[in-house]
């Protein structure tokens, strides 16, 4: 982990005024790292999300990731000496409420189990509970879908153990009423939530932080028409006015290529908030809540420069995928992770028709308004809720 002093203690301080243009400039493309990232990925996987706008419901992980962001959100709410791993967890359930009366169909995961794994495709040990979690007292069968997760407590409820491996996609509960799973796939989802802010308070004491901004909305215009868009989880400004860009990622620290990916992203908030603002962050971090990690990178300004011309062309050759109503299927490991597989050649699949686009593009304003809502971050699924598998 790379040391920033002059962090450390970050308190907010003045940045110096915007250089970059407003979104209010002439109409015309727009980005946000997401959908940059899709394209990238996948240009039929940008089409579909983007063009199509195919629905792809949330999972159990997704919607832990929205709600472990509201919570360290709220967790800066509070006085810096209250700011406790007790004060975090009790964060949880209150949250938990707030983003189900946004999104009351978030609750609707919890209600079917996922569907059984194939024959010859899963072990058939039994799960584990991992950090126990408090559920109805039942004596329900567990079928596994993956590897189990660790040894079983002993004298741990048979529902609680199989119910937190089943709210991480593990396992299914077997002969346990409805009412009472679901009861126990909630409790387990809660419990990992709180599991993962275990990890955040292993990286950071917040107690020594006062962020500058926080689930902060940053665009700017780049070239003659291309907005950039898209949500930072923190901004930290030192006392001197160096920037720091913090991101929570509530998976597992990514191996190299899918290093790439996140980092694609925090290099995206940094143009931005160096074209707005007149300043180079010094430190891009991402903190990996899940295995207590923090990576930390410096950009520099002609990197920055050389990502700015490198946006442009892949805005461009969005705009001729668009024109030519090209997008191809690129097959990878990530494949595994899509929704939309069915309709993919690749899979035998055959896709929608090609919607018919606006003549009119969307102005700045407009995409500002109407597309963040559902186009804001790499791990985000609706307005405002998390969906990256690998963040």
């Amino acid at each position: 982990m790379t040391a920033h002093p002059s962090l450390t203690a970050s308190q907010p301080s003045a940045v110096p005024a915007a250089r970059g243009k407003r979104p209010e400039s002439p109409a015309g493309p727009s980005l946000s790292p997401s959908r940059a990232a899709d394209f990238k990925t996948c240009p039929l996987l940008f089409r579909f999300r983007t063009i199509d706008k195919l629905p792809e419901l949330p999972t159990a992980d997704q919607i832990r990731g929205t709600l472990v962001h509201a919570v360290l959100e709220r967790l800066f709410d509070l006085p810096a000496a209250a700011r406790t791993p007790e004060a975090a967890a009790a964060l949880v359930a209150p949250e938990w409420q707030k983003l189900l009366v946004q999104e009351p169909s978030l609750a609707e995961i919890f209600t079917t189990p996922p569907p059984l794994p194939a024959a010859g495709t899963a072990a058939s040990k039994p799960a584990s509970a991992g950090a126990a979690a408090s559920g109805p007292a039942s004596a329900g069968a567990v079928s596994t879908g993956a590897a189990s997760t660790g040894a079983a407590s002993a004298g741990a409820d048979p529902a609680a153990a199989a119910a937190e491996a089943d709210a991480t996609g593990q396992a299914v509960l077997v002969d346990v009423p409805a009412a009472e799973a679901e009861v126990a796939r909630i409790a387990a989802f809660l419990s990992s939530a709180t599991a993962l802010l275990s990890g955040y308070f292993a990286v950071e004491d917040p107690q020594r932080l006062q962020p500058a901004e926080r689930e902060t909305l940053i665009s700017t215009v780049i070239g003659d028409d291309l907005l950039l868009r898209g949500y930072i989880d923190r901004l930290d400004v030192s006392p001197a006015g160096d920037l720091r860009v913090v991101d929570y990622k509530t998976g597992g620290a990514p191996r190299e290529a899918f290093e790439g990916r996140a980092l694609f992203q925090l290099k995206f908030y940094a143009l931005v908030l160096w074209r707005t603002r007149g300043v180079v962050p010094r430190v891009l971090r991402l903190l990996y809540l899940k295995d207590a990690e923090v990576l930390d990178y410096s950009p520099e300004a002609g990197e920055l420069e050389r990502f700015e011309r490198t946006l442009t062309a892949l805005s461009a050759a969005i705009e001729r995928a668009k024109a030519d109503r090209d997008f191809r299927p690129k097959p990878s490991r990530l494949c595994g992770w899509c929704r939309h597989q069915d309709l993919c050649p690749e899979f035998g699949g055959t896709p929608p028709p090609f919607p018919e686009l606006p003549l009119t593009p969307i102005s700045a304003t407009t995409a500002l308004t109407t597309a963040d809502a559902a186009d804001t971050e790499p791990d985000r699924v609706g307005p405002r809720l998390r969906d990256d598998p690998l963040g």
